[in-house]
């Protein structure tokens, strides 16, 4: 015991040793409880009362007529129960009494005193039960309001009540803890009660033996766990339902099993209580005859405060304060001070340990235990003990700001204390992007790879980290620790650290298409995507081949499930790698043939054979311009083309000179095989491959793209730029014949462009000249004009045409002559009958009508153009001959369209617009009589009309 600090832990309250129990209680103070916020004292006069937090006096009351010896507050329920005696009824009648008084509810009003409502007296002693000095008593409540009384006796006795007292519904029972061997000897001191689970147990206590009663057996069984004792007031319960029992040697815990620790405090224990994990004894010093009171930590083993008092009567403990009533009715309050404040006194001296273990033992917050251990730490880092400090900063993990331990130990250069911080840091899960970092540096620094590869590859499950893997991929790599960062990305996942280490740093390129190769489809997609140009320069073949696998994975299987191509389209589509081969064309040609080969409706296929024609067109194969200059050689068509439109050819270039023509012959094929006759458009954008056949002076798919669109004169165009005469004439042979879908003015922009062509070209414009002649394209006055501007041509290229064009123009002018003449005696006829018709009569001799050809009679009707009817021959239509009236009909119909479409100018400009001879437009609308002044007057077929014989014209 001399070796435990003493510590000033408590404090004395209410005003320190001047605290006196109030004058109202004049009674010697035989008994003393304490619960729900009351002190209750009972005295020898039977009185009990009730004092407040500050030991003032509430209110008293008369629980017993004579003495009260016993009294215990109640937890659950605010009851008070008391032992006392009472007036005998009979001399053989014991008067000890046990009372159950109500202290909530009081006497009614008008009674002369204030004193709760007694719910229950029971007398001790019975028949049964014979009458011994009463020396502990113990209640314990169970399920309300049952009560569990245990009274023990001087005759080593214990007796038990149990049940509804204030009903009256008890039950009674004995237990024997020792048979008397001497006076004194076997009485029960003290009493426990311990509830372990379901098993409710009894301690019992007598100077001679220490013994346990199981309560749930009947009758209760009796354990003997000692075989010594204490005396009263020397036993007390902790707060783990432990026994504890003071001897002048020692204090000594008991468990169920028997005998616990013990604690060597000497001296006569005159009073021993718990509190708050503090065990509290009053010790009586034969050398001085002092009484001192002991507060004693027993985990931190330390003495957490003494103080000499007077003789104590009654401890107690209530508000969070211990009370010491003395024997001159004195009190003493002692209150345990707050935790900064103990602090506070074993820092000043420090008592780091000490105020560690405090904290840890008063369950304190963690944070209040991580700030004693922060001061704890700082103290033994400035005492340079940097393997301690370090020690007390990793338990401060979680609640201490790392960068304060971390700067410290990076100003001392304490690598290895700080390693092990670090550590500590990402095994709890608290580090963070630099904490990974620092510690990553430290175990390079330190070339300790096993503790790297401790840290590295220690992970229990995949994705489990305690560490950010990013941070620590990128600093094994920038510490050329290649082999842990593929490591640590391969297990994370990570495919595009690992691949960009096994590409950029180590080189190993087989191991790279070997490890994409067993990514699932859409990962390796995506990484392809990103290290493909690597992959491509230095292994082209297999990177083309695991592209083909990616982009055309169990096609066959999907052509046998679905015709609708869905499944394609969730395939990743060649486009998408196309900024891979940015700078390999011959690798992207390689790979999208190999594709087109095998799959045949990809949804992509036209900006794949876009892209194909642009390899293919391309002189030099180069991206991403395929029509710049290449290292100052000028690939111009046109400067490297012989008369025959092939390119020229070297001895240096000849290798690629022979590639791009076998180029050239692809992209023609794939022009040709890509627009199908049964497509209105190709397979590719025909824009696109029009200015790349024009930016490669490509002509022969120039020429099949402009036919295919039916652009003829883009066709013979091309020709032009070339002179070729013989090929321009073949061009319009076959497109400017009508009959097959061809446009015949190819013939008329031909012969102008020999015209202006400022060369003798009479052959082929003879030629020419047959064409028109032959489909009469072109008049031969704008014939001459043309062929006028050629300065080289002579008359004598024309004058065979022009002998037959006169010829010709002189046999319509003959025909044409006969056809008036014609007309002008078919027009004197018409005058002079209808002269004939108007001056003379008309004699009407047939003898049939022209409908029936039945004989004429009466009533008849005749017309002028000499056809007669019988009247009901006629029907009700008189007026005009049914013989003529359709012709007549089909006349006026035809005039009146005339008419109308007079008055359409747009119809007129338009047919003289689109004919050969305008002229004959015009001339063929006068000769119709349409823009010729007509009259409105009406017209009408003469008629006369004879009924019988008096009937006229």
């Amino acid at each position: 015991m001399y070796q435990w600090r003493k510590f000033e832990f408590f404090e004395e309250k209410l005003g320190g040793g001047k605290c006196k129990i109030p004058e109202e209680i004049s009674g010697k103070i035989e008994c003393a409880s304490s619960g729900r916020g009351k002190l209750v004292i009972g005295c020898d006069d039977g009185t009990v009362s009730l004092l407040d937090r500050g030991l003032n006096f509430n209110f008293g009351f008369q629980a017993h007529s004579s003495s009260a010896l016993f009294l215990q507050m109640l937890k659950q329920r605010n009851f008070l129960v008391s032992i006392g005696e009472d007036e005998q009824i009979s001399p053989q009648q014991s008067g000890m009494c046990l009372k159950v008084f109500d202290l909530d509810k009081m006497q009614p009003e008008g009674s002369s005193t204030t004193s709760p409502d007694c719910i229950g007296i029971l007398r001790i002693f019975t028949n049964q039960f014979p009458q011994a000095k009463i020396t502990s008593f113990l209640v314990l409540e169970e399920a309300p309001p049952i009560l569990l009384i245990a009274i023990g006796l001087d005759n080593g006795c214990i007796y038990c009540i149990k049940g509804d007292i204030a009903r009256e519904r008890i039950t009674r029972f004995k237990l024997q803890v020792d048979s008397s061997s001497g006076e004194g000897n076997s009485s029960v001191t003290g009493l426990g009660f311990r509830l372990d689970g379901q098993a409710l147990l009894l301690f019992a206590v007598t100077p001679n033996s220490v013994s346990l009663f199981s309560m749930q057996n009947q009758p209760p069984r009796r354990q003997l766990l000692d075989q010594i004792g204490c005396n009263v007031n020397s036993v007390a319960m902790s707060d783990r339902s432990e026994l504890i029992i003071g001897r002048p040697e020692a204090v000594y815990f008991y468990e169920v099993d028997g005998r616990g620790p013990c604690w060597a405090f000497e001296g006569e224990k005159k009073f021993l209580g718990w509190y708050r994990g503090y065990l509290l004894c009053v010790i009586a010093d034969q050398r001085n005859g002092k009484n001192t009171f002991n507060i004693y930590d027993l985990k931190n083993r330390l003495i957490a405060h003494s103080l000499v008092v007077k003789e104590v009567s009654h401890m107690l403990c209530e508000w969070g304060n211990i009370i010491l009533i003395m024997t001159d009715k004195s009190a003493l309050c002692i209150g345990e001070k707050d935790m900064e404040s103990k602090l506070d006194m074993l820092f000043k001296k420090n008592l780091y340990t000490v105020a560690i273990n405090l904290v840890q033992t008063q369950q304190a917050d963690a944070s209040a235990t991580a700030e004693v251990l922060r001061k704890y730490g700082d103290h033994l880092y400035s005492k340079q003990d940097y393997d301690e400090a370090m020690a007390q900063y990793i338990h401060t993990i979680g609640h201490l700001e790392p960068s304060y331990v971390i700067q410290k130990f990076l100003d001392a250069q304490r690598i290895y204390n700080l390693t092990n911080y670090l550590e500590n840091l990402h095994e709890k899960g608290l580090a963070s992007k630099d904490h990974t970092t620092l510690l990553l540096n430290c175990y390079t620094k330190l070339k300790d790879v096993e503790k790297l590869n401790v840290f590295i590859k220690s992970e229990d499950g995949v994705g489990e980290h305690k560490f950010d893997v990013e941070t620590a991929i990128r600093v094994c790599r920038a510490a050329n620790y290649h082999e842990h960062a593929m490591y640590v990305a391969k297990k994370a996942g990570r495919h595009e650290w690992y691949l960009k280490i096994l590409l950029e740093d180590l080189g190993r390129y087989d191991e790279a298409l070997q490890y994409i190769s067993s990514l699932e489809p859409s990962q390796a997609g995506v990484t392809v995507k990103e290290y493909g140009k690597i992959l491509i320069e230095h292994k082209p073949a297999e990177t083309i081949n695991i592209l083909m696998r990616l982009c055309t994975e169990d096609i066959e299987l999907a052509k046998r499930v679905t015709s609708n191509g869905g499944y394609l389209s969730m395939l990743p589509s060649p486009v998408d790698f196309l900024n891979i081969f940015i700078h390999h064309p011959q690798s992207l040609m390689d790979f999208l043939e190999k594709y087109t080969d095998k799959v045949k409706d990809s949804p992509a296929q036209v900006e794949i054979h876009n892209t194909l024609l642009e390899l293919y067109l391309s002189i030099d194969l180069n991206f991403p311009s395929i029509s710049q200059v290449n290292n100052g050689t000028d690939f111009n068509i046109k400067a490297r083309t012989v008369p025959n439109g092939k390119l020229a050819v070297d001895g240096k270039n000849l290798s690629i000179e022979k590639d791009t023509l076998e180029r050239r012959e692809k992209g023609l094929r794939l022009l040709k095989s890509a627009w199908p006759a049964d497509l209105e458009h190709p397979l590719y954008d025909v824009d696109l491959a029009i200015i790349l056949c024009e930016m490669n002076a490509f002509k022969e798919g120039l020429l099949y793209l402009y036919e295919k669109m039916k652009l003829f004169k883009e066709v013979i165009a091309c020709y032009m730029q070339v002179h070729d005469h013989e090929g321009l004439i073949a061009c319009c042979k076959r497109l400017g014949d009508s009959g097959k879908g061809g446009d015949p003015t190819l013939w008329a922009d031909l012969l102008k462009y020999f015209g202006e062509l400022g060369e003798d070209c009479s052959k082929e414009v003879k030629e020419v000249l047959t064409y028109i002649e032959r489909d009469d394209i072109l008049p031969p006055i704008i014939v001459l004009q043309t062929l006028s501007r050629n300065p080289c041509l002579t008359l004598s290229v024309i004058k065979d045409y022009i002998a037959r064009k006169l010829e010709q123009e002189s046999k319509l002018i003959e025909e044409d002559r006969r056809a008036i003449e014609k007309y002008q005696e078919d027009t004197m006829a018409m005058r002079k009958e209808i002269q004939d018709l108007r001056t003379n009569a008309r004699i009407f001799q047939l003898s049939k009508c022209t409908a029936c050809t039945f004989t004429l009679d009466l009533p008849a009707v005749h017309f002028m153009c000499m056809h007669s009817f019988h009247q009901r021959c006629l029907g009700d239509n008189e007026k005009e001959c049914p013989e003529c009236a359709p012709e007549y009909r089909s006349v006026m119909e035809m005039k009146r369209s005339l008419e109308q479409n007079s008055k359409d100018q747009d119809q007129f400009f338009q047919q003289v617009k689109s004919s050969k001879d305008g002229f004959s437009v015009i001339a063929e609308y006068f000769g119709k009589g349409v823009i010729s002044k007509t009259s409105n007057g009406s017209t009408g077929t003469a008629r006369s009309d004879s009924i019988s014989s008096s009937s006229g014209f």
